[in-house]
């Protein structure tokens, strides 16, 4: 059921009847007659010849070959990092250097990892310069190229993931590099 309108109140009127006095009406030209739209006379299309003898069917479509899968870890190695107990088997520490200097040092740590046969690694960059409550979605620079890095890196092919650490080694100013296992035997721990 509609409810009824409301009626002015006196001063709203009055406030009306002003408003009104201001409003100077449009002018309204004759209005414009639709332009009619030509179409083009349509082309008689020829059915396709015939052909006698046998047709050969129509070739299927190559097949694509399957998108690379993202580097992904098992639910038990995404655990462990996520509750903090893999202990990480060296460290590279970019906290304090330019974006440059801390390319170098992340492509040379890397090196060094894999030769070692190390599996994790923490890569320490530091936390932004102000408190997360003035910049909820800032993050250092170091931190921002790191991505960027890995994924063009001559060593992209051995990096199974790339996590956020634990608190206890490092938190918001430090990832864990999850190496993939050498299956040559090439590598060799010390």
């Amino acid at each position: 059921m509609a409810r009824p309108p409301r009626t002015m109140t006196p001063e709203e009127r009055a406030l009306w009847t002003r408003v009104i006095a201001t409003v100077t009406p449009i002018k309204r030209d004759k209005p414009v007659p639709p332009i009619p739209i030509a179409t083009a006379p349509v082309a008689a299309v020829e059915p396709p010849a015939k052909v006698k003898g046998r047709v050969p069917p129509a070739r299927p479509a190559p097949v694509k070959p399957p998108a690379p899968r993202a580097p992904t870890l098992d639910g038990s190695w995404d655990r462990r990092l996520s509750r903090g107990l893999v202990s990480p088997e060296s460290s590279i520490d970019l906290h304090g250097h330019t974006l440059s200097s801390a390319h170098g040092l992340l492509d040379q740590g890397l090196e060094r990892a894999i030769v070692r046969g190390d599996r994790v690694l923490l890569l320490i960059t530091g936390k932004p310069p102000r408190p997360e409550s003035e910049r909820p979605h800032a993050r250092g620079a170091i931190r921002a190229a790191v991505g960027d890095w890995i994924a063009a890196s001559r060593h992209a092919d051995r990096i199974a993931a790339v996590r956020n650490a634990h608190p206890r080694h490092g938190g918001q100013g430090a990832l864990y590099i999850v190496l993939r296992r050498d299956r040559t035997g090439s590598a060799r721990k010390s």
